[in-house]
């Protein structure tokens, strides 16, 4: 594992309900900082764990996002922080608001117009055009008859804001084509045959999925990591996981960063064909993606972001070791059960998870690591017993993640206002 830090710090987490906030404050714990909580939800995943040492409800990002930034002002205002870590798209909000956040608390952001970039998909793709990087050959259309015209299939149609596999499809034929129209409809991205926002058409790609992470300090990359995914869940997230090196990666992270004088975290999804050219870049999120991987393969990025957040200028991280492999037994049980797995493939998944056996030999659970954190086998609990009951319930379970911490078309547009306080 990564060196723990010597001087707590205390932390305001700004959502308690993502795989990435719960990774984060297993780390932040285990280095001894001072961990609060602010979250829609007073049953979100982090209050399950034994290093949270206060939790706030607040009103949710998505739904009320001037009434969200105004309650973590309040808190700022009532109670000492040394860091505010946004760990997932509050950063869009904090990044519009940062001149009435920076003085009162540590943290860590780039330009609003930088962030802005890259948190939609059509973005970032263009970002990728001008710096000449690769991706796959993409179209970004705006219409019902655009994207009709530009569709080759297989393809992928990917709205441009969208977290958690939200706004994805595949689409293979006629058929699937229908179908997104009328996702597009229901979701109310699409009216009269124009779209709420740009739509992306990519083409798919044979391949595997792998993710990296990154900090920045002003532009300049310190802290590096990237893994393969190894094993799905539910809604394409990762099951499995094992690190690897990627220097042209790396590489391709630092360039963006420099030409955006990014300042915080930064991650990016990316495909290796399986004809083996070069690394396609696909997507990216500006903050850490489930960091506590980078964390048992010797990289403490979220100690780093700290240090960055308090105004530091840390020295880059070594390189993080290859072949570690970790898991993450929620998903493991939940992409299990929504493969149309039976109660009795949920009570092998969950014996072969208990025992380290099958996929699991050498790997680190880290997600609920029950021997660190004895509270967070209670969500597990749960999710065995709703599988049990009931496996079907697989995909709304996953779904429950999708929530008030999450943006979405018309809160993005709000913040992005003039007019926006």
């Amino acid at each position: 594992m990564a060196e723990s830090a010597h001087v707590p710090l205390r932390v305001l987490v700004s959502e308690g309900n993502s795989t990435s906030a719960r990774e984060a404050i297993t780390i932040l714990g285990l280095s001894g900082h001072l961990i609060e909580v602010c979250d829609p939800s007073p049953y979100c995943l982090v209050r399950f764990s034994r290093f949270v040492d206060r939790f706030h409800r607040c009103p949710g990002l998505r739904d009320d996002p001037a009434g969200f930034l105004s309650f973590v002002e309040r808190l700022l205002a009532a109670r000492h922080f040394d860091v505010l870590l946004p760990t997932h798209e509050q950063g869009f909000l904090f990044a519009r608001a940062r001149q009435r956040l920076e003085g009162r608390v540590g943290l860590a952001l780039p330009s609003f117009a930088s962030y802005r970039t890259v948190h939609g998909k059509a973005g970032f793709s263009r970002l990728l055009d001008r710096l000449g990087l690769p991706q796959p050959a993409t179209a970004i259309v705006k219409s019902e008859r655009e994207l009709r015209d530009a569709i080759r299939f297989p393809c992928l149609v990917k709205t441009s804001v969208g977290t958690a596999s939200r706004g994805i499809w595949l689409v293979r034929d006629d058929n699937d084509l229908e179908g997104v129209l009328q996702d597009l409809n229901t979701q109310g991205l699409s009216a009269n045959g124009a779209f709420a926002d740009e739509v992306l058409v990519q083409d798919l790609i044979a391949g595997t999925t792998e993710k990296a992470q990154s900090v920045f300090c002003r532009g300049q990359l310190i802290g590096f990591h990237a893994y393969r995914q190894m094993a799905a869940g539910a809604g394409g997230g990762e099951a499995i996981k094992q690190s690897v090196s990627r220097p042209q990666v790396r590489a391709h992270l630092a360039t963006i960063g420099q030409e955006l004088a990014w300042h915080g975290a930064l991650s990016v999804d990316y495909l290796l064909p399986d004809e083996g050219a070069t690394p396609r870049l696909i997507d990216c999120n500006p903050r850490l993606v489930e960091p506590m991987s980078a964390y048992l393969a010797g990289v403490d990025l979220v100690g780093l972001l700290l240090r960055v957040s308090q105004g530091e200028t840390p020295t880059a991280a070594a390189e993080s070791r290859e072949g570690v492999r970790t898991h993450l037994a929620m998903q493991a049980l939940l992409g299990c059960a929504s493969r149309g797995g039976t109660r009795r493939d949920v009570i092998r998944e969950c014996w072969r998870l208990l025992t380290g056996s099958g996929p699991y030999a050498d790997s680190i659970e880290e997600l609920t690591p029950v021997r660190l954190d004895w509270i967070s086998a209670v969500p597990v609990a749960m999710i065995v017993i709703s599988l049990l009951i009931a496996p079907k319930l697989a995909v709304t379970l996953a779904r429950g993640g999708w929530g008030a911490h999450l943006l979405d078309v018309k809160s993005v547009k709000l913040i992005e206002s003039e007019n926006f306080r």
